[in-house]
């Protein structure tokens, strides 16, 4: 594909109809200058003040146990809970429909990656990694069962720039009643385009990227992770399945295993750029639950990462970002070549 992309354009992300700017004359290359490592105190394995290690007291007054691979509990402290009344909010007469609100009743759980409190996911074992992609599954499974529930979305913070308020590893899951925005807005692209074409919206993008090779990262036998035409954020990836599938819970055992083996791969890559634990927001987007078919959905997960130049520079978005469109400096295809180049053996490896 011979596209002029050397000038200020707009780029469509094909999941939501939403557009970026991208600007690449203002910064072909992103790390010309210093390149600082950030200083970070030394974990131990256990700490007695975690509230996610074992035996120690959560923040809630429950006991963890003495838990020797991955763990999952009900969050002391839910966004969303099961015994939310489940009845309409009445909006006052007078109000012209101005303030429209209604209850929404949810589970939230955390998944702990690991019993040690100092190694995140890229410095877990592949075979650990694999256990968390197994009981995303599990709990995907079960919570599927719950016949209120349209919609699971499973999902980690990692770093403090990111909202992580426990540096031990681990994720969330959250279930409830009612779909969210951004899924309803890929929902409406995916399933418009299976519609038209019979095909998966993803597949064909996915067969064209691997065709190109510009933007993707890693190739995996079920798997592949690309940074996508549209990122907005500098080292934004997507991880889609080759098989068109609508959720985790379709996954087979060799698609399971060749996820892990992808996931600490491209976190890896993510540490090595700048030498630094890479924060990031991550999360698989999947088809609603007990409400339909979803013929046109296909699973795939994001990561949004907002380190930008070093380890110490992080994106934000304001300005113009806030109020009109997201913008990017570094292109999709330099961000891609960036973490292609990237050794997949882990920087504390090699100190």
């Amino acid at each position: 594909m011979n596209l002029n992309l050397d000038s200020p354009h707009l780029r469509t992300n094909i999941l939501t109809g939403e557009k970026v700017l991208v600007s690449p004359q203002r910064n072909k290359r992103p790390w010309q200058g210093q390149i600082e490592d950030i200083i970070v105190d030394a974990m131990p394995p256990h700490d007695p003040n975690c509230y996610l290690c074992p035996n120690n007291s959560r923040a809630g007054g429950d006991n963890n146990p003495d838990y020797k691979d991955t763990y999952v509990f009900i969050n002391d402290f839910s966004a969303l809970l099961d015994n939310t009344i489940d009845e309409p909010i009445v909006e006052p007469a007078d109000t012209k429909h101005l303030l429209q609100a209604t209850h929404e009743r949810g589970i939230c759980k955390v998944i702990v990656f690991s019993p040690r409190h100092d190694l995140t996911l890229p410095e877990m074992e592949l075979d650990k990694i694999t256990a968390v992609v197994d009981l995303w599954q599990s709990e995907f499974i079960s919570l599927q069962q719950i016949e209120w529930i349209k919609y699971i979305q499973i999902f980690e913070n990692k770093g403090a720039i990111m909202g992580c308020s426990n540096p031990h590893p681990h994720g969330q899951i959250w279930a409830q009643q009612s779909i969210p925005t951004e899924i309803e807005k890929e929902t409406y692209r995916l399933e418009k385009f299976y519609q038209q074409y019979k095909k998966s919206l993803l597949s064909d993008y996915l067969e064209l990227e691997l065709r190109e090779q510009t933007r993707i990262v890693i190739e995996g036998l079920h798997f592949a992770a690309v940074v996508p035409f549209w990122a907005s954020w500098p080292y934004e990836t997507l991880i889609i399945s080759k098989r068109h599938i609508q959720h985790i819970g379709q996954f087979t055992i060799e698609e399971k295993n060749d996820l892990a083996k992808i996931l600490q791969e491209l976190t890896i890559r993510y540490d090595n750029i700048f030498q630094t634990s890479f924060p990031y927001s991550a999360g698989m987007h999947q088809s609603p639950v007990n409400s339909g078919a979803y013929t046109g959905w296909h699973w795939h997960m994001h990561f949004y990462p907002p380190l930008l130049r070093s380890a110490n520079i992080k994106k934000f978005m304001v300005g113009y970002e806030m109020l009109a469109n997201p913008q990017r400096d570094i292109t999709p295809e330099s961000a891609a070549e960036i973490l292609r180049n990237q050794s997949t053996i882990h920087y504390k490896s090699t100190r």
